[in-house]
């Protein structure tokens, strides 16, 4: 059975390396929940920026795959094994979240857009940006209720 997409790569995380992306996340939420709104609206434009690990592999793979082509075009065509092989590992992670530079990017801290979009949210949520939305319910703004939030 195909793992969800949502949690393909973080199956084939190592959890210690899963646990420090977390814990990187609420730590910086921790620190924007004393921030002002500036601040926190600097910091959501950077996430809007931030290059999620599913972009990192397609643009490394891309490249090697047509730095391969082109090796193969203007020298040896024996070249043409690497866009072979590196497709081959795009599709193995497309089914299943894993491919060899998965941990690489992960230990370099890629996160997944999920990831991404868990702390975008929890920073929306202490600028106030749902406040109207759930004006009649008790909104807590702390970083833990947040992060809770952004979660669910």
């Amino acid at each position: 059975m195909l793992p969800a997409t949502n949690q393909r790569v973080e199956n084939h995380t190592a959890d210690s390396i899963n646990r420090e992306i977390a814990e990187q996340t609420r730590r910086r939420i921790q620190y924007y929940a004393s921030r002002s709104t500036d601040e926190i609206s600097h910091r959501i434009n950077e996430l809007d920026h931030e290059w999620d690990v599913e972009r990192a592999l397609e643009c490394n793979a891309s490249a090697l795959a047509f730095s391969g082509v082109v090796l193969s075009a203007t020298g040896d065509k024996r070249w043409l094994l690497l866009p072979g092989i590196v497709t081959g590992f795009l599709f193995q992670h497309a089914l299943q979240g894993w491919c060899p530079p998965l941990p690489i990017l992960r230990r370099l801290g890629f996160r997944t857009a999920a990831e991404i979009n868990e702390e975008r949210y929890a920073l929306k949520a202490l600028r106030g940006d749902f406040d109207r939305e759930f004006s009649s319910a008790k909104v807590s703004t702390s970083p833990a209720s947040a992060l809770a939030s952004a979660s669910q």
